[in-house]
């Protein structure tokens, strides 16, 4: 008897990631609510099941360590940065009910006794959301067994020590971006763009700001960076302001997930028309406002506002030159800015902003500019540049900064990153490093430069111009070029490297293979038209 054949393996699938895991779930919720609001359902009960698990796990810590009389005193979960849950507010109660008509009232009252039992999440979590959305409780209930999958503490996922909040709301962003041609209004900054600006601001200590702080990235990429550094998140102060209510219940969960206490003004506001900040001078300031945004202002209001003073007041074009402004404003004698912007800030002269731009060279106000290579971000495909703003460029033995007094920095980045996707690159460590290591050098005293060095924290031994990367500009030559701020005008081209081999032969290999392809070209003629006679469309 002839043996069958053996039947091939069936491939697997590689296993999906847990955002897209979370997508495809939420998809099911299309048709019940709007799809610009599953991130914030989706996001809501992350949230809960990651404290739910932090919560279980300081409790069942306290029982191992024989400390049982303490699991229901709420000191002892807050002095590890945990919330204390009470049990109708715990993740297994939900999902142990998960098949109740009432479901949706008991995730509210989950996050409202949350809200109730730990004053920092004050004003962060929705109230009575899930209620007025009306959704089906067979969809919701596939909802919370997906999330139910994901173990936000195990070491495998490292989502303990991720962006979760933003992660999801990124790739959800992302999607919406992909699927509807928009990024439902908002922006998302990518993960290696908010690294950088932190690589180079390196905000140790001191005040952070963030006048349009969306979900909270910038701040939790701050932290991760004092952390690397062997820092303490207890050395740096976060201060904030959102306009969208749901944005800024995200920023608030998103700082709450880390134990972090940020000033994020008390209500949701306009940044230009209610300032939730009017007093501050901050150290750092990171930011990615909306790109060119229109009608931000009326021409009656904020004529006499102190932040304009001194410039055109205000800026009558788009939003751009108004957060430039308000944030030079907002820094302190001694702090630096860096910030995103379309590329056509760097350029404009409509509107005044010309004048402005000029202004501010003249100032000495402007400290470095990057212009990005396309395809960053997911939610636009408008080039984007970084711009770096003090109001001090003297020597400073506190940071061991030289005196660049008359000098701005310019970098072109436009040729780095890697494409992850079709449509998407990525800055990559390398592409990273290059660029802080530049600008570190650059801005370093010659001590610190070579402790740097010693203490391998870059590998630019010595800061020099680079025909086609980076320029020492002064504000001489910045004039000459009409008080254009593009990297570009500046560097110039790269050098191309000499490979040794004469003219002459050169030209000879080009001219023999022109005449040989021209020859090929000839013959593929002939063959096309004794083609085109035998099917009879002969000349």
């Amino acid at each position: 008897m002839a043996k069958a054949p053996a039947k091939k393996a069936a491939k697997k699938k590689p296993a999906k990631g847990f955002e897209e895991t979370l997508w495809d779930t939420a998809n099911q919720l299309r048709g019940s609510v709007e799809s610009s609001e599953y991130k914030h359902v989706v996001l809501s009960l992350v949230f809960l099941k990651f404290i739910s698990d932090k919560f279980e796990s300081r409790r069942q810590e306290l029982i191992d360590n024989g400390q049982d009389a303490f699991v229901d005193i709420e000191v002892f979960y807050q002095q590890d940065n945990v919330f204390y849950l009470p049990e109708e507010a715990r993740w297994n109660f939900v999902k142990k009910n998960a098949k109740q008509d009432n479901l949706a009232i008991l995730i509210d009252t989950a996050l409202s006794t949350i809200e109730k039992t730990n004053s920092s999440l004050k004003g962060a979590l929705p109230e009575n959301y899930f209620s007025r959305q009306g959704l089906e409780v067979k969809k919701l209930a596939s909802l919370i067994d997906a999330i139910d999958n994901i173990d936000t503490l195990a070491n495998e996922c490292d989502l303990s020590e991720e962006d979760l909040v933003g992660r999801v709301y990124e790739y959800f962003l992302g999607k919406f971006a992909a699927t509807e041609g928009k990024g439902g209004g908002e922006f998302y900054t990518p993960k290696s763009v908010v690294t950088l600006l932190a690589e180079m601001l390196e905000p140790y200590q001191g005040k952070i700001y963030d006048p349009c702080c969306g979900s909270g990235g910038m701040f939790v990429q701050s932290l991760k960076f004092v952390e690397s550094h062997k820092g303490r998140s207890q050395d740096i102060a976060i201060y904030g302001q959102e306009l969208t209510t749901t944005t800024y219940k995200l920023a608030k969960m998103n700082l709450a997930i880390r134990g972090l206490s940020g000033n994020l003004g008390e209500r949701p506001a306009n940044t230009f028309f209610a300032d939730q900040h009017k007093d501050l001078k901050a150290d750092y300031i990171m930011a990615n406002p909306p790109f060119n945004l229109k009608d931000w202002r009326n021409d009656a209001e904020l004529t006499d506002d102190p932040r304009f003073s001194g410039f055109r007041t205000p800026p009558t074009g788009n939003a751009n030159y108004g957060w430039i402004l308000h944030m030079l404003s907002k820094l302190s004698e001694d702090g630096t800015a860096g910030f995103v912007l379309a590329n056509g800030s760097m350029s404009s002269n409509t509107s005044g902003e010309g004048e402005i731009r000029q202004k501010l060279i003249e100032d000495d106000r402007v400290e470095c500019m990057i212009a990005l290579p396309g395809q960053l971000f997911y939610t636009t495909q408008i080039p984007v540049c970084l711009w770096f703003l003090t109001k001090n460029k003297s020597a400073d033995s506190k940071h061991s900064y030289r005196d660049r007094k008359g000098e701005t920095l310019f970098i072109d980045a436009r040729e780095m990153g890697t494409m992850i996707s079709r449509v998407h690159k990525e800055l990559t460590v390398d592409d990273l490093a290059k660029i802080a290591d530049t600008y570190h050098a650059w801005r370093s005293d010659s001590d610190e430069l070579q402790r740097r060095i010693d203490a391998k924290e870059i590998s630019v031994e010595k800061y020099e111009d680079q025909a086609g990367f980076c320029k020492s500009a002064t504000l001489k030559e910045i004039k000459a070029n009409d008080f254009v701020l593009t990297p570009g005008r500046y560097v110039g081209a790269a050098k191309i490297e000499d490979d040794g081999i004469p003219f002459e032969t050169k030209m000879k290999d080009l001219t023999t293979t022109l005449y040989s392809q021209l020859k090929e070209a000839e013959e593929l003629d002939k063959a096309i038209r004794k083609n085109m006679e035998a099917l009879g469309y002969g000349e």
